[in-house]
């Protein structure tokens, strides 16, 4: 396929994803479609204890040529009642949430991450009037995590705010966070990718939070489709620091992947090649070295991005280490690829 022929118009372009994708994976409506539980550091040099929960609701409205969430999603939107009988179940399954009594009485953060395949404050995805039951569903919880496209921050997010305080009163309510997908910060590369926003778009959106208060997690791709690779680093570093500049806490760097058919399409035009585990390692190092926040690398599916085994085992303990405790870990040396991390 010729690089030409990738659509210059985002209608054009919602069409040729659509085109290039595989099956949806059979989703259960009064389920989350994925549940875990994690830590993470909480950045006051503790630990958090954090339940993950991730939504089956209706597919988001953008067709980015990079997601491949689309597939855990459904094509309808879900009748009222049901995205909170799922967060019932995810937590009965994990383990049943703090009591709000239990809050500030010792111990490690309690968190909640409910994400969702899209934005939380998409009324076909998540129904606004839902709100208040989720409200009470996460009140004993010490943070509230969601994601949302950055053109989706305005008063729906006000609005659940107010929802948060009224259903914890008299105890404060879970800090919020919301999570955003800048992806890249080189112009041509974002708009090339289809979400429909700009870096400013982003950066409305980061200041709407900062001045209710409400913090703010970025996520960024590595190596994204359309950025040659002599020059994805030094992008990848600007993302951190324009995401750090808008007031960020938290930046997780997401290596691009193929399997949503879209990026394979363009792997074969020559626009995409996916990550090395090493590039994913400078990014981190990078970021750590900033000191201006925290900075985790994902490390879902890490064996795809390493070409040798035999040091694959160790350069996943010492990005885990470095995410866990923030900190640069010494390298890793191999004398069979010689491209150790650090």
């Amino acid at each position: 396929m010729p690089a030409a022929d990738y659509p210059t118009t985002s209608s054009e372009r919602d069409a040729w994803v659509v085109r290039r994708r595989g099956p949806r994976h059979p989703g259960d409506p009064s389920q989350p479609h994925a549940f875990l539980r994690e830590t993470e550091p909480d950045g006051r040099e503790g630990v958090a204890d954090v339940w993950t929960l991730f939504l089956t609701n209706k597919e988001c409205p953008w067709r980015c040529v990079m997601c491949d969430l689309w597939k855990a999603t459904l094509p309808e939107s879900l009748p009222l009642g049901e995205i909170p009988r799922q967060i019932e179940a995810g937590l009965g399954r994990l383990g049943m949430p703090p009591k709000p009594s239990d809050r500030g009485q010792g111990g490690g953060q309690r968190w909640i991450k409910v994400y969702n395949s899209g934005s939380f404050f998409d009324p076909a995805a998540i129904p606004v009037a839902d709100h208040p039951a989720i409200a009470l569903q996460v009140r004993g919880f010490d943070r509230l995590i969601v994601e949302c496209h950055p053109r989706l921050v305005g008063d729906r997010v006000m609005r659940f705010l107010e929802t948060l305080r009224t259903a914890s009163h008299p105890a404060p309510p879970p800090r919020l966070e919301v999570a955003m997908g800048l992806e890249t910060v080189h112009p041509e590369t974002l708009e090339r990718l289809n979400k429909r926003m700009t870096v400013q778009d982003f950066q409305r959106a980061a200041r709407l939070l900062r001045e209710a208060d409400i913090d703010l997690r970025v996520f960024l791709l590595v190596r994204p489709p359309f950025l040659p690779a002599s020059i994805a680093a030094e992008w990848l570093r600007r993302g951190m620091e324009t995401a750090f500049d808008a007031g960020a806490g938290v930046v997780s760097i997401i290596p691009t992947r193929l399997g949503n058919g879209s990026l394979e399409e363009l792997a074969r035009a020559r626009e995409f090649e996916e990550p090395r585990i090493a590039d994913l390692e400078q990014g981190l190092e990078f970021g750590l070295g900033l000191r201006r926040g925290r900075v985790f690398a994902d490390l879902w599916d890490l064996a795809r991005f390493s070409r040798c085994p035999r040091c694959l085992p160790q350069r996943r303990q010492r990005l885990e280490a470095m995410n866990l405790r923030q900190q640069l870990r010494p390298s890793v040396e191999c004398d069979t690829c010689g491209e150790g991390g650090g």
